[in-house]
């Protein structure tokens, strides 16, 4: 008892240095994200050119308009959307494998992701923009929403009652879903289907400023709720019996973070596709860090899950350059590889 407090302690002391640490890692990797490219750009040129679109208008520069177009209207908004994309994939990983008590758990892994797009080729190629801009993140909500639903569905039809066998049913309904919107697609419009495809496969090339709002405001609102309820993760991972005794009605509140859950993922999908295996490895490496309060883990999740993000979009930009490699490759591989660590290191 005495080591384990001492190790509570401990980890309570490194988190303000580790977030610190995290604040700056960020704002380089912002700052990298930005400047690394087809044309490099100085990190100097880069926030002159930030202050000059926000907060000092009359700032004049050096550069030329074509630069400033390339990091104003191009790299910084993609790099503001890995942000929130990372960020909100990354917290709702860890609120999912507190509620389910699986470490494997994982939006991608748990056919939410798969939901997601399928709401979204539906949209995309089907229904059109009926409803405007939000056509997109509201329809990839309802998927995912609706696969979250099948998902808890079969594991109560199957009586897949452990967290394992949970993993499971959320594996073979994100095959049933990627079938359906496989089936869209081959009936969708050919001209389209290229984009589409390439889309699935992950990527922030799309990002425009008008659109980075409605992943902001979900990422905030929805992260604010996760902060709130911090105490409440903490009790279910010790137990729905022990979360029971202490107030909490277990059923509702792990309906609530697979809502917000589906929520957050539809969203972020809608903007980016399909961005695997984030949700499941950073906050594993951010409980090592900062130990397994989710006061801690969540904020530190976000952070990280942005960062790294962020570097996978640097990898996918550079690796084939000119070309853009979609980011779901360079997270599946690098996912992949963890998951198969992380199965060896639960056998021992």
């Amino acid at each position: 008892m005495a080591k384990t407090a001492a190790a509570r302690s401990g980890q309570s002391a490194v988190y303000p240095v580790a977030m610190m640490c995290g604040w700056i890692l960020l704002l380089l990797s912002l700052t990298m994200a930005v400047s690394i490219g087809a044309v490099s750009i100085p990190f100097s040129t880069v926030w002159g050119v930030v202050l000059n679109n926000t907060i000092d208008t009359s700032f004049v520069g050096d550069w030329s308009a074509g630069r400033e177009a390339i990091v104003w209207d191009i790299r910084f908004p993609r790099a503001l959307l890995a942000c929130f994309v990372g960020a909100g994939l990354a917290m709702v990983g860890a609120s999912l494998q507190a509620v389910t008590r699986n470490p494997l758990a994982d939006p991608h892994l748990l056919g939410i992701s798969a939901g997601g797009a399928f709401g979204a080729i539906l949209a995309l190629l089907h229904t059109g923009l009926f409803l405007g801009l939000l056509t997109v993140p509201l329809l990839a909500f309802a998927g995912a929403l609706g696969a979250t639903l099948l998902v808890l569905a079969v594991s109560q039809f199957a009586a897949a009652t452990s967290a394992d066998r949970l993993v499971l049913a959320g594996v073979a309904v994100s095959f049933i879903v990627m079938s359906m919107a496989n089936v869209l697609i081959f009936l969708g419009d050919p001209r389209a289907t290229h984009t589409v495809v390439f889309w699935m496969l992950g990527g922030l090339g799309l990002a425009q400023w008008n659109q980075l709002i409605f992943p902001l405001i979900i990422l905030v609102f929805c992260g604010v709720y996760l902060r709130i309820n911090a105490g409440n993760l903490n009790a279910m991972t010790v137990g729905d019996e022990t979360a029971a005794t202490l107030g909490l009605n277990v059923a509702r509140f792990r309906l609530s973070i697979f809502f917000i859950g589906a929520l957050i993922t539809g969203v972020m999908v809608a903007f980016s596709g399909i961005i695997g295996f984030v949700g499941l490895m950073v906050p594993h490496i951010v409980r090592l860090i900062v130990g397994g309060d989710y006061a801690r883990v969540l904020p530190a999740s976000a952070l990280l899950g942005a960062v790294f993000l962020l570097w996978a979009d640097i990898v996918a930009r550079t690796v084939m350059a000119p070309e853009d490699m979609p980011i779901g490759i360079v997270t599946g591989l690098a996912g992949g590889t963890f998951f198969v660590w992380l199965l060896r290191r639960r056998q021992r």
